[in-house]
């Protein structure tokens, strides 16, 4: 990091930027309703309205142009039209397609004008069998394109005004025309995803970033154009200039923005894709040490150990990335769960860590999310009251995990996505078959978060334990004191809690009834059948915001609120994260987390969900320090596990942060699948991250 990007970088943290946003955005609809446009074509005319809106600036030693001035994205309909459109239908999230990866290599390479010769080609074949439908979209698609090129060509007008002729001539031919250089590759990215943005769509990812930009950092490199410290200070400016606009982005939180990339593993042959520019992403964003873009990074068996040190300074600066994906793993289960293997292969992450298959797949990969405490504490309920055993127990939730996936799916068979030109103009096959991405592409899956795990799992065993082996505990006793919160049965809680098997040390007892309920799950997922889009219900072990949801509330949940627990948890605690120990349980070690989560079956866990660690700030002290990390990361790997999140913190720092944020501006944690800025953080996300188990490496 030089000079000019470490003032780069402060100057984005400060938001000097926001200086020169609008205060407005432009009104599309008006004239969508005057022209009579149809809703393809009203969402092509909202990416030219965006895109004219915007007040192209070049600031001073500016490299890679764009920073957006249109802080809101207009509707295209009346309220009263939008009802009407929707009504009996379900939106997802905040409506229009999001979490989804375009083909950025097949983008940037072709160049836009190429791809807008496709879809005229199409739509001369359109013409031909009078598809007047397809004919429309791409009219729209056509549309998008011109709209993002004039964008190009007038940040290159600013680029001559400030009388930077170099930047000028590297817009005047990207995202139009095929790069040339690693520089203009970056530039042509910036555009091609910024404009994504524009078009209402969010949670963009940035996909396998090395793999699709290395042959022009290869072609630099070898021609003698580029070395490796010019190509880093690139690199490091794109990142930066990804955190301009993230505070606009919609989320949970600030962060929560789906800006996230792959890195390594494998090529779709099965060579490795490492390279140099997958070694360069590591060391920029150690360097830049920002929230964005998120960083995944692919590994196996034979990943080269000084790769993982090198990721393990990374994660030393306590950003919580990279996060690993373990392609031994996670390349089988896609196979398993019907993707080709050459597209397994080729995998990226979402937002948070859900696999998808980029310029492929037009997957909902977070429709919702199984209550597990839910189902286990229903069912404890019911068999103690009818005097039954674990195994009928058992049966009863995964009746219910039946009846929530149902419920979930159901509401999701009558998805509507709105349409997206502009996206499907990145995507593979949307152009030459003429169906924008809303209709679907190869895979069309739809992904089910199985939430809060552990904790079920130690319901269940504490009751298979202390009721129905030991008799200590009589049904009514259990179901009284749960009724009452623990109100007046506090001796009880603390049995619960401290004479009951864990997850998380390797035992047996609570480990077979976690890989238990997964696998009815997963029966679950598959009962529940085609999701009326062609594809399937993935089931994953990721929890989202869902730890505190749960256990809080929220608006527009489904699943009531989860009361007090038989595995001692009182009301309103809330659980672990993803697959992690419950808080506050005494757990041996992150080795022997890793060996309670290696006893699931991942192949049939397909959509993804990280084990969870929290290393002492401590581990990082001493000259092995990044070897032990690195080899956690190999045990992690060789224990079968399929995803990890490791994050680094110092309890003491945390809290001091959280009474005095003035003097931790620049503090990162990891939340759930995603980083952010802990002092801008809601307090119950603080206050989980600082409650979270910290381990040492023996």
């Amino acid at each position: 990091m030089n000079e000019r990007l470490e003032a780069m970088r402060a100057s984005v943290r400060r938001r000097e930027h926001a200086r020169l946003r609008r205060t407005e955005s432009p009104d599309a609809r008006e004239e969508c309703e005057r022209e009579g446009l149809s809703w393809v074509r009203r969402q092509a005319r909202l990416t030219r309205r965006m895109c004219e809106w915007e007040r192209p600036s070049i600031e001073p030693g500016t490299a890679i142009a764009f920073t957006r001035t249109t802080p809101g994205t207009p509707p295209v309909y009346s309220p009263e039209d939008w009802a009407r459109i929707t009504e009996g239908r379900t939106l997802h999230e905040s409506g229009p397609i999001s979490n989804v990866c375009a083909d950025w290599g097949m983008a940037i390479s072709t160049g836009l004008l190429a791809r807008r010769e496709t879809a005229l080609g199409s739509r001369r074949r359109a013409a031909a069998n009078n598809d007047e439908k397809t004919m429309d979209f791409l009219d729209a698609a056509v549309e998008s394109i011109d709209a993002v090129c004039d964008l190009a060509r007038r940040y290159a007008t600013a680029a001559r005004t400030a009388q930077r002729a170099d930047l000028a001539a590297i817009l005047d031919r990207v995202p139009a025309l095929p790069p040339r250089s690693f520089h203009e590759a970056l530039q042509s990215l910036r555009l091609l995803h910024a404009a994504v943005w524009l078009s209402g769509n969010y949670h963009v990812c940035l996909g396998r970033l090395d793999q699709y930009l290395w042959p022009w950092l290869n072609d630099d490199l070898a021609s003698g154009r580029l070395d490796i410290p010019a190509a880093e200070d690139l690199l490091a400016e794109f990142f930066i200039s990804l955190n301009r606009d993230s505070d606009l982005y919609p989320g949970v939180q600030q962060g929560d923005n789906g800006q996230s990339l792959v890195i390594g593993g494998l090529r779709r042959d099965g060579g490795s894709a490492v390279n140099t520019l997958t070694w360069m992403v590591l060391r920029v964003a150690r360097d830049v040490a920002m929230i964005d873009p998120k960083i995944n990074l692919r590994v196996d068996g034979g990943t080269d150990p000084a790769l993982l040190t090198l990721a393990a300074e990374l994660t030393r600066k306590g950003l919580g990335f990279p996060q690993y994906s373990n392609d031994d793993v996670v390349v089988p289960a896609l196979v398993a769960n019907g993707y080709a293997l050459e597209d397994a292969r080729d995998y990226a992450v979402a937002a948070c860590w859900e696999f998808l298959i980029p310029g492929r797949g037009m997957e909902v990969v977070n429709i919702g999310a199984v209550s597990m405490p839910a189902a286990a504490d229903r069912a404890i309920r019911e068999g103690l009251s009818a005097g039954e055993g674990m195994e009928s127990i058992l049966e009863r939730a995964g009746a219910d995990m039946r009846r929530q996936v149902d419920e979930i799916v159901a509401r999701y068979r009558t998805l509507l996505l709105p349409p997206a030109p502009y996206y499907s103009v990145l995507m593979d096959g949307c152009l030459e078959n003429g169906r924008d991405l809303s209709e679907g592409l190869l895979y069309n899956g739809f992904g089910i978060h199985g939430a809060c795990s552990a904790s079920a799992a130690e319901a269940l065993a504490a009751v298979e334990k202390l009721v129905i082996q030991d008799r200590s505990v009589a049904p009514a006793e259990l179901i009284g004191a749960l009724d009452a919160g623990f109100s007046g049965a506090e001796a009880l809680r603390l049995r619960l809690l401290n004479e009951t098997p864990r997850v998380g040390n390797d035992d047996d007892r609570v480990d077979s009834l976690l890989a238990r309920i997964f696998e009815l799950f997963a029966d679950a997922c598959v009962a529940a059948g085609d999701n009326g889009r062609g594809g399937r219900i993935r089931a994953g072990t990721g929890s989202a915001m869902y730890y505190v949801w749960l256990a809080q509330g929220h608006e527009g949940m489904h699943e009531p609120v989860v009361g007090a627990t038989a595995d001692g948890r009182r009301v309103g605690d809330l659980f672990g994260a993803n697959l992690a120990p419950s808080p506050g349980v005494v757990v041996r070690g992150p080795f022997s987390v890793l060996r309670s989560f290696s006893k699931l079956n991942y192949r049939r866990l397909c959509n993804g969900g990280p084990v969870t660690l929290e290393l002492q700030e401590g581990v990082f002290r001493g000259a092995d320090a990044l070897g032990k990390v690195a080899m956690l990361v190999q045990a992690f790997v060789r224990s079968g596990c399929q995803q990890l999140q490791l994050n680094c913190i110092d309890v003491e720092t945390l809290r001091d942060a959280k009474s005095h944020p003035e003097k931790y501006p620049n503090l990162i944690v990891r939340v759930w699948g995603w980083s952010g800025y802990f002092c801008e953080l809601e307090e119950v996300y603080q206050d989980h991250v600082i409650a979270r188990h910290s381990f040492d490496i023996p």
